[in-house]
C-alpha cells in the first residue's frame, strides 16, 4: 500500500531505481555464488590435487569479490540519490497541499502538527526510499539464491536448515502487530512535542510575565516522558524480536553441523557441501536479519506515512468552479445576499442571515462587539470558508463562479496581526513577485509614509527582517503591511482592525495613509474606535451574526437606544463631557 502511494513521487526515478534493483540483484547473485565456488574448490581440485583448476577457482571468487564491492558501492549511491529525489518531491507536495487547503483545517490542526508532517514524518521516510525497499528486495532474492544452491547441493540439508522458519514466521507476525501501534503513537507524541515548543516560544514573553517557567517545564517533561515511553516500547518488542532471530540462526546452523556432519561421517555428503552449508545457512539468516532490522524502518515509514498522506488525502472544503470565470477588471461592487454562515453542522449560526452592498468606491465601515461576525464577513468574501446559504457577488458574478486566485487578486488586506517573514523588507512587500519593481515598491512606500523610516535602517529596503519581524516596532510593521497592500494595486481594501495595536502618533500616519490607499477604491473597514470611521459612505452595526443598524455617522449617533448610539457614548462620554459639547 505504500509502495503504490508512493509510486507517483517515484515516477520520474522508476529507471534509476529499476537499475539500483539489478545492481543490488547481481550483488546478491555474486555473494552468493561464493560458497558454491568453495564447495567445487574442495570437492573437485583439492581432493584430487589439480592445482591448476583450483587456481580458477580462487581467480573466480576473487573476482566474484571485486565485483560485489564495486557493484554496491555505485548502488548505494543511486539508491540514496534517487530516494532523496523522491523526498524532494514528497516534501514539495505536502507544503503545497498545506498552502492550498481551507483555512478551517487550520483552526483544528496545530501548527507544530502539520510542522511535523512536513519535516519529521517525511524524514522518517528517508532510510525506507534512500536505502530500505531497494535492499529488502535484495535481501528476499538472496535468500531465493541461497534456498536455489542448497537445494542444488542436498534436499535433506535444505529441510533441516528450514526446520525454525515457522517459529520465526510466527515470531513476525506478533512482532508486526505491536511494533506498528507502537510507532504509530511515537510520531503523535512527536507532533506533541513540536507543538508545544512551537507554541511556547512564540508564547516566551507571556510564560516569563507570569513566571510560568517552572510549570511550563513541568508540563514539557510530561509530553517529553511520553515521548520517550513510546519510544521504549518499541524498544521492547524489538529487544524479544532480533534475540529471536539470533537463537534460531544459531538453532539452524546446529542442525547443519549435526545432521550434516553425521552424513559426511557416512560418506553420504561430501566435505565441500558441508563446508558450502554452513557458509549458506549463515548467510540465509542474514539476510532475515537485514530484514527484521528494516522492518523497524518500515513500520516507522507505514506510521509516518499514514500521516503524510492524511494531509495529501485532506479533501479542500472550498472548492473552485471546473469552469471558472475570469474577471481581468473589476469595479468593485459587493452584493451580500441573505448569506447565512456556522464553521460546523448543528454548531452556532455565526453569520446569520445579512444582505447588504458595497457600491463602487464606497467606504463600507463594519462595527459591533466581539463575535459580532465582522471579521467573519471578510472571510467569506475571500472566500477562507465557504457560506451555507445565500450568494456573494463581486461586480455582480457569483464569487464561486471565480477562481480563488482570480478572485482575491483584486482584494488588498490589512490585518490587526500583521504578518511579515524571514527575508529583507523589499521581499516582504513584493512577497516575491518579479513583475513589482523596486521603485513601485518606493513609490508605495512614500504614499503610505513608510519611507521615511526603512530609508533609516541599514540597507534600507534590503535590511534582513528577523522572524515575524520582530526588529521593527509594532507601528513599523504595520506600514510595511500597509506598503505591501498598496504595491499590489487592488481595488477592493480591507482594513481588519488595522490601527488598533499602535501608538496615537503612529496611527495619525496610519490613519493618513488609510485615506490615501481608500482614494478611488472600495473599502471594508472593521474597526472598534469609532473615530476612525466617521466619513463612512455606510456603517453595518452588527450583534450575534445579524445586521442590526445601518447609516452613516451622523444617521446612527441620532438614533435614540440604537446600539451605535450606545457604542458612541461609551467611547466618547468623558471627552464630551469634560470639554462640554453635546454627542451629537
Amino acid at each position: 500500500m505504500l509502495i503504490r502511494r508512493l509510486y507517483y513521487f517515484f515516477k520520474p526515478y522508476r529507471w534509476w531505481a529499476i537499475f539500483a534493483i539489478l545492481l543490488t540483484l547481481t550483488a546478491a547473485f555474486l555473494g552468493t555464488v561464493r560458497p558454491k565456488l568453495t564447495q567445487i574448490a574442495v570437492d573437485d581440485y583439492i581432493a584430487i590435487g589439480d592445482v591448476d583448476g583450483l587456481m580458477w577457482i580462487v581467480i573466480l571468487l576473487g573476482l566474484a569479490l571485486v565485483g560485489e564491492f564495486f557493484v554496491l558501492i555505485l548502488n548505494t549511491y543511486i539508491t540514496r540519490w534517487f530516494g532523496q529525489g523522491v523526498l524532494f518531491s514528497l516534501r514539495n507536495s505536502v507544503f503545497q497541499k498545506i498552502q492550498s487547503l481551507h483555512v478551517q483545517f487550520f483552526d483544528k490542526n496545530p501548527i507544530g502538527r502539520l510542522i511535523t508532517r512536513t519535516t519529521s514524518d517525511i524524514e522518517a521516510l528517508s532510510e525506507l526510499l534512500s536505502d530500505g525497499i531497494v535492499n529488502m528486495i535484495g535481501d528476499l532474492f538472496r535468500i531465493f539464491f541461497i534456498l536455489y544452491f542448497m537445494l542444488m547441493m542436498s534436499w535433506e540439508l535444505t529441510i533441516i536448515s528450514i526446520l525454525v522458519l515457522p517459529i520465526l514466521f510466527y515470531s513476525t507476525f506478533w512482532f508486526k502487530g505491536k511494533v506498528r501501534v507502537a510507532f504509530l503513537d511515537v510520531r503523535d507524541q512527536i507532533a506533541r512535542l513540536n507543538s508545544f515548543v512551537q507554541e511556547h516560544i512564540n508564547g516566551m514573553m507571556i510564560v516569563q510575565l507570569f513566571n510560568r517557567e517552572k510549570k511550563e517545564k513541568e508540563r514539557f517533561e510530561q509530553i517529553n516522558a511520553d515521548h520517550r515511553h513510546a519510544h521504549i516500547r518499541t524498544i521492547f518488542y524489538f529487544s524479544i524480536f532480533w534475540p529471536i532471530v539470533e537463537v534460531l540462526a544459531s538453532i539452524a546452523m546446529a542442525l547443519v553441523v549435526w545432521y550434516g556432519g553425521a552424513r559426511a561421517l557416512m560418506d553420504q555428503v561430501t566435505f565441500g557441501v558441508l563446508l558450502a552449508f554452513i557458509q549458506y545457512v549463515r548467510q540465509f539468516f542474514n539476510p532475515i536479519r537485514g530484514l527484521s532490522e528494516k522492518y523497524n524502518t518500515l513500520q516507522s515509514a507505514l506510521a509516518s506515512s499514514e500521516r503524510i498522506f492524511d494531509v495529501l488525502d485532506t479533501e479542500n472544503e472550498v472548492y473552485e468552479s471546473k469552469t471558472p470565470l475570469k474577471l481581468e477588471k473589476v469595479k468593485g461592487k459587493i452584493d451580500f445576499e441573505n448569506v447565512v454562515f456556522q464553521y460546523n453542522e448543528g454548531e452556532e449560526v455565526i453569520i446569520n442571515d445579512i444582505s447588504f452592498t458595497a457600491n463602487q468606491g464606497e467606504l463600507l465601515a463594519i462595527v459591533g462587539a466581539t463575535g459580532a461576525g465582522k471579521t467573519t464577513i471578510i472571510n467569506l468574501l475571500l472566500r477562507y470558508y465557504d457560506i451555507n446559504k445565500g450568494t456573494i457577488f463581486l461586480d455582480g458574478v457569483d464569487i464561486k463562479e471565480l477562481s480563488l486566485e482570480n478572485l482575491r487578486k483584486h482584494f488588498g488586506l490589512v490585518l490587526q496581526d500583521n504578518a511579515l517573514f524571514s527575508g529583507s523588507i523589499l521581499q516582504n512587500i513584493t512577497l516575491g513577485n518579479t513583475d513589482i519593481t523596486r521603485e513601485q515598491v518606493i513609490k508605495a512606500a512614500k504614499e503610505v509614509e513608510a519611507h521615511h523610516f526603512i530609508k533609516k535602517l541599514p540597507g534600507t529596503y534590503d535590511y534582513v527582517l528577523s522572524e515575524r519581524g520582530a526588529s521593527l516596532s509594532m507601528g513599523q510593521r504595520q506600514l510595511i503591511c500597509f506598503v505591501r497592500a498598496m504595491v499590489y494595486d487592488p481595488k477592493i481594501l480591507i482594513l481588519d482592525e488595522a490601527t488598533s495595536s499602535v501608538d496615537s502618533e503612529t496611527e495619525e500616519l496610519v490613519s493618513r495613509a488609510c485615506q490615501r490607499m481608500m482614494k478611488g477604491r472600495t473599502s471594508i473597514v472593521i474597526a472598534h474606535r469609532l473615530s476612525t470611521i466617521q466619513g463612512a459612505d455606510n456603517i453595518l452595526v452588527m450583534h450575534k451574526g445579524k445586521i442590526r443598524e445601518t447609516g452613516t455617522h451622523k444617521e446612527l449617533v441620532e438614533k435614540e437606544g440604537g446600539i451605535y448610539r450606545k457604542l458612541y457614548e461609551l467611547q466618547y462620554k468623558e471627552q464630551a463631557v469634560t470639554s462640554g459639547t453635546a454627542l451629537n
